[in-house]
């Protein structure tokens, strides 16, 4: 198991960084607010979850190892998967997803693509009393320190990726980026992400 990566930051995708250990590049999937907070060039450490299929190795990175641990116990779930877990940290932060299923706001979960009513239950049913086994988490991972800069599109692009039609991103980024007076002008990638899934949510 893989438990943690350290290392350089090679690359920034809409959807996985690729850190080097020891000479080798290790893409690293993750959340859009994760990887706000890398920088290319510079090292990052991230915890992470190393997940085995018959075809594949597929490793998923996180800020620290609660989020890593949310992860890991979301897939207890059945019917979610890996893809799908990481979907629900992208869209509720590790401390407000465990306070979601501690209060039974199913309302929260449903935001998430993918999760309907029926698994939206499911999860409290299932995950109501572990998560309080959970570590206090952080309650911003990737608000602070992400450096602005024009990536209206790149917002757009990782809406798509959690599962949100193309039209429908663009119009709630449109939407707060007009908000905030940065239509057209340095974008501050991780806030736009969160402003508009919020939007989305409650459009819901």
């Amino acid at each position: 198991m893989i438990s943690s990566v350290r290392g350089p930051v090679l690359v920034i995708g809409l959807d996985h960084a690729v850190v080097e250990v020891g000479g080798i590049g290790l893409a690293v999937h993750a959340t859009p607010g994760t990887l706000a907070t890398l920088r290319r060039g510079e090292e990052a450490r991230l915890a992470t979850a190393l997940v085995v299929r018959e075809d594949s190795l597929t490793l998923y990175g996180f800020a620290d190892a609660e989020a890593s641990e949310l992860f890991g116990l979301l897939q207890t779930v059945n019917g979610v998967g890996p893809r799908l877990a990481l979907a629900i940290l992208a869209v509720l932060e590790p401390e407000a997803l465990c306070r979601a299923l501690a209060d039974r706001d199913t309302a929260a979960i449903k935001r998430v693509p993918g999760v309907g009513p029926k698994m939206a239950e499911r999860l409290v049913l299932e995950l109501r009393d572990k998560v309080a086994t959970v570590a206090r988490v952080p309650a911003a991972v990737g608000a602070q320190g992400a450096a602005p800069h024009t990536g209206r599109d790149h917002v757009v692009e990782a809406l798509v990726g959690l599962g949100f039609a193309a039209k429908q991103a663009e119009q709630a980024v449109d939407a707060v980026l007009a908000e905030s007076g940065g239509n057209g002008g340095p974008v501050d990638t991780a806030a736009a992400l969160r402003s508009a899934l919020n939007r989305l949510g409650k459009a819901r």
